[in-house]
C-alpha cells in the first residue's frame, strides 16, 4: 500500500523541544515527497489535556499517524485509540522514540497495572522507531558503567544512556583515532585541520557498533524498528533496521511481521468516514516502503536536533533553538509553517 498521507502529533512541552525536531525532519522529508499531512502539536505537561480528545480529532483524519511523546503518554494515546475502536486494521501508528528512554527507548505497554492487557492490545498496531539496537558486550558494560558513576553522584534518571551519552563517546574516540594519526604523521597536535581532515570518510568501531562518518564530517545514523511479533505473548521485537550509510532499510528474516496476512487495512479515500462502532473496510497492507519512510524521517529529524550526531546529506537544514516566542518572529531557518499546522486540540 503506497500511502502518501499521514498526521503527525507530537508533544512540544519540553525546554530542548525534541519532538518538535524529529517531527520537523518528517515533515521535510514527506513535503519532498509530497504528502498530504496534517499537524498537531500538545503540551503533556498541561494540566488541561485531554488525550480522548486527542483521539477524536484524529479519526476525522489520516489513516497513518507518526507520533513523538514521552513513553507514558504514548501508552495513554494507543489506550485512548484502542478504547475508541481505532486499533483493528484501519490505522498504523508509528512512535518516534530517540530521547526519552534509558538505553535506548523501552517502547513497552506493559507498566504491571489494570490497563496493561489493553495496553498490550493497542500496541500490536504500534511501530516505534529507535536507535539501533545492538547486543554488543561491550555496550552493555558501557551502559552499566554510566548508570553507576550516575548514582554515586547522587542523580537518579531513566535516560542513563541515550543517544547523546553514546555520540559523545564515540566523537571523543573518533578525535582519539585522527588525533593519533596526524602524530604518527609527524604532525603536530595543535594542527586542527588536520586532525579534522582524519575525521572525515571513515568508518571505525564505536561503542554500540560501527560508526561511518562523511566526506562532510556527518555521522550516518542507524535505525531500527520495533514492532509486536507475538501478539498473544505481547511480544516486541525489532522486525528491521535502517543504515545511513547504505541508504538501506532491511526487514529481519528471523521475526514475524506484525503487519502479515491483511492485519492491517488503510483506506486514504475515507479519511472522515471512521466512528467508534463502524470502522471501514479497505484491503491491502502497508509494505516496507512505508517504514523505511518513517526511518528516513526521524533520521532527518534528530539531524536537525544534533548535526554531528545524524544527519544525512542530502536534506541538509540548518535550525537554530528557538524559544516559542522567537518562533512567530525569525523565518531565517525552515520550520513547521503555521499554515501547516490545524490543530483540532488546544491545551489552553
Amino acid at each position: 500500500h503506497q500511502w502518501s498521507r499521514a498526521t503527525l502529533l507530537y508533544s512540544d512541552s519540553n525546554p530542548e523541544r525534541s519532538c518538535y525536531f524529529a517531527m520537523e525532519g518528517v515533515h521535510v522529508v514527506f513535503q519532498e515527497e509530497a504528502f498530504h499531512m496534517a499537524v498537531h502539536s500538545f503540551d503533556e505537561s498541561s494540566r488541561h489535556l485531554d488525550l480522548d480528545d486527542v483521539v477524536r480529532a484524529l479519526q476525522t483524519g489520516e489513516r497513518v499517524v507518526i507520533m513523538c511523546a514521552s513513553s507514558d503518554t504514548i501508552r495513554n494515546i494507543m489506550l485512548a485509540a484502542y478504547r475508541q475502536g481505532m486499533t483493528n486494521g484501519d490505522y498504523a501508528f508509528f512512535n518516534i522514540e530517540l530521547f526519552n528512554s534509558s538505553s535506548y527507548g523501552n517502547g513497552s505497554w506493559r507498566r504491571g497495572d489494570k490497563h496493561d492487557l489493553e495496553a498490550k492490545k493497542a500496541y500490536s498496531y504500534l511501530q516505534t522507531v529507535t536507535l539501533l539496537r545492538t547486543v554488543k558486550p561491550e555496550f552493555e558494560k558501557f551502559s552499566l558503567e554510566v548508570k553507576s558513576s550516575v548514582q554515586k553522584q547522587g542523580l537518579h534518571e531513566d535516560d542513563y544512556v541515550n543517544m547523546f551519552v553514546e555520540g559523545f563517546h564515540d566523537a571523543i574516540l573518533l578525535y582519539a583515532l585522527a588525533l593519533q594519526e596526524v602524530l604518527k604523521f609527524g604532525f603536530s597536535k595543535k594542527d586542527g585541520e588536520k586532525i579534522v581532515q582524519q575525521t572525515r570518510n571513515r568508518t571505525y568501531e564505536g561503542i554500540a557498533g560501527q560508526v561511518s562518518i562523511d566526506a562532510n564530517g556527518d555521522r550516518y545514523g542507524d535505525f531500527s524498528v520495533i514492532g509486536m511479533t507475538d501478539p498473544e505473548a505481547g511480544t516486541q521485537e525489532v522486525i528491521g533496521d535502517y543504515y545511513g550509510k547504505q541508504g538501506r532499510f532491511e526487514i529481519r528474516s528471523n521475526v514475524k511481521y506484525p503487519w502479515n496476512h491483511g492485519r492491517l487495512r488503510l483506506d486514504e479515500s475515507r479519511v472522515s468516514e471512521h466512528t467508534n462502532n463502524t470502522p471501514c473496510k479497505s484491503s491491502g497492507g502497508l509494505g516496507e516502503s512505508a517504514v523505511t519512510g518513517i526511518v528516513v524521517g526521524a533520521l532527518l529529524g534528530a539531524g536537525l536536533l544534533m548535526a554531528f550526531y545524524f544527519f544525512r546529506k542530502k536534506y541538509r537544514i540548518t535550525i537554530e533553538r528557538r524559544t516559542r516566542q522567537e518562533d512567530c518572529n525569525m523565518g531565517k531557518h525552515r520550520q513547521l509553517r503555521e499554515d501547516s499546522i490545524r490543530s483540532h486540540f488546544s491545551a489552553a
